[in-house]
């Protein structure tokens, strides 16, 4: 049995001059410095392959990094957050480089990769190679984490032979909000929902993760992925499984991913008749940006982006679980570029009354409970109640709880939550290799049967809710989306 790990001391950050470094993880551990959630000594390394010293990597930060903080941040303490920061010059495959790492007397050391996948085990190799994992020490895999099931297995294979499972933290952000884990005290704190969380009371369930924006300038990178690896495998499958899981004995690290991983494994295949009628994959065409009401290019006139790709931007899909608590009840997810809004939520919509004896037809109004992510965190609950006056007619009304208006204390973002989560060596809120295994073990004849079928996706105006036949499959199953609700 291992003891448990001490906190970390130092945080070594590859990909420290890159784009995730200065919009997420540096502003994230400021704001954790401020609060007095890290020991006042901690420090933290940039590494990259660009020529910087201390000072002028501390500088660069300092011009870059401001953007992404919060408008009344307290300079002084940036200052001495500052001070903190230092950098080594490395290229990640030159095992003679990491030396540079060896020569302070730091322990319980993180090293975060956000990197390319393909880095992560060269960078893994050559910190055991310069002696750096040690047993307090914990490393940290951004996503993506393969492309498919085999480059999975072959990264949780090649790292678990320089760290051992409890120092890897598979990290996915959206385990790190709130409104997520309040769904878990929300389903296993509160008595009144766990009676109703099953079929037949529950009549479909739909988890949304829309973005407005198109890709940007992250075309090239995103074409080779897609909305499916990008968003489904990681952010959308999580999601589901803190939906549908069986009460986990306790909030330790195993007993909670023992109850993801029974999720993902009940997933029911596609077969290719099913594939073709409830995954549904676009493509978004020129259209109308909500926002700014300006003409929005088509995805094929994307920078980097080839004039022929076949890539989808948006996938909806039916998901059926195979056990006894959800048969009969479908998931529906559903991700994408150039939606109407950036919003994320999950809608736990449940079965109608089975007869109204009021006034009225209450035939698709029914109670829902509807935890949104983004852009703000909040939940609410949808129910039945009488409208003033005379008779007994019946309009929805809604209980709402405001996050931000209940708690008085500071909101931490998911990257902090995560971070100190690492420092700490809590895994609760990581991937275990199984789990992210079995994931991928599920989507992978989806990506297969696409390439086999070679049939193109479907269109979508920018600015619209993705393809007609998506709201036509969820129809089907006698359903709507939420936006129509």
């Amino acid at each position: 049995m291992r003891t448990e790990m001490q906190k970390s001391e130092q945080m070594i950050i590859f990909g420290g001059t890159g784009d995730l470094a200065k919009r997420k993880l540096l502003p994230a551990l400021f704001m954790s410095h401020c609060d007095g959630n890290v020991n006042p000594e901690f420090s933290i390394v940039g590494v990259g392959r660009e020529n910087l010293d201390d000072a002028s990597y501390r500088t660069m930060i300092d011009k870059t990094v401001r953007q992404f903080l919060p408008a009344d941040f307290d300079q002084k303490k940036w200052t001495t957050f500052l001070t903190l920061l230092f950098y080594k010059v490395i290229n990640a495959t030159e095992a003679s480089d990491f030396t540079r790492l060896s020569t302070e007397k730091k322990t319980a050391r993180v090293f975060y990769l956000a990197t390319s996948p393909h880095l992560f085990i060269p960078i893994c190799q050559n910190l055991a190679l310069a002696g750096l994992n040690k047993p307090d020490s914990r490393v940290v895999l951004e996503k993506p984490l393969g492309h498919d099931l085999a480059s999975a297995r072959t990264i949780n294979r090649e790292v678990a032979q320089f760290f051992a499972e409890h120092q890897i933290f598979r990290i996915d952000h959206y385990l790190g909000k709130e409104t997520v884990q309040n769904l878990m005290a929300l389903r296993f704190g509160n008595v009144i929902f766990e009676p109703l969380w099953r079929a037949p009371y529950i009549r479909n369930v739909q988890i949304t993760v829309a973005e407005e924006v198109g890709v940007g300038s992250r075309g090239e990178f995103y074409d080779g992925v897609g909305a499916l690896r990008d968003m489904v495998q990681n952010h959308l499958l999580q999601l589901l499984c803190l939906v549908a899981m069986e009460p986990p004995t306790s909030m330790s690290p195993d007993a909670l991913r023992d109850e993801k991983l029974r999720v993902l494994r009940a997933l029911q295949p596609y077969t290719d008749e099913t594939l073709s009628q409830m995954v549904i994959r676009g493509q978004y065409t020129n259209g109308i940006e909500t926002a700014t009401g300006q003409v929005a290019p088509a995805y094929l006139q994307e920078k980097g982006v080839p004039a022929d790709s076949q890539i989808e931007t948006y996938v909806a899909m039916q998901v059926a679980i195979n056990s006894w608590r959800w048969a009969g009840v479908p998931f529906f997810l559903r991700t994408g570029k150039r939606l109407p809004t950036r919003t994320s939520e999950i809608v736990v919509n449940f079965t109608p009354v089975p007869h109204s004896m009021f006034s009225g037809n209450h035939s698709n109004q029914f109670n829902r409970l509807v935890i949104r992510l983004q852009p703000e965190e909040t939940v609410h609950l949808h129910l039945m109640a009488k409208q003033p006056g005379e008779g007994m007619t019946l309009r929805p009304v809604s209980l709402n709880l405001d996050f931000h208006e209940a708690f008085t204390t500071r909101h931490a973002d998911a990257y902090e939550r995560l971070l100190l989560d690492v420092i700490a060596g809590r895994l609760t809120l990581f991937m275990r290799h199984d789990e992210l295994e079995a994931a991928w073990q599920w989507i992978d004849p989806i990506q297969i049967a696409w390439r086999n079928q070679k049939i193109p996706p479907r269109t979508y105006a920018a600015g619209s809710w993705g393809p007609a036949a998506a709201s036509a499959m969820v129809a089907k199953a006698n359903a709507e989306w939420s936006e129509a609700l």
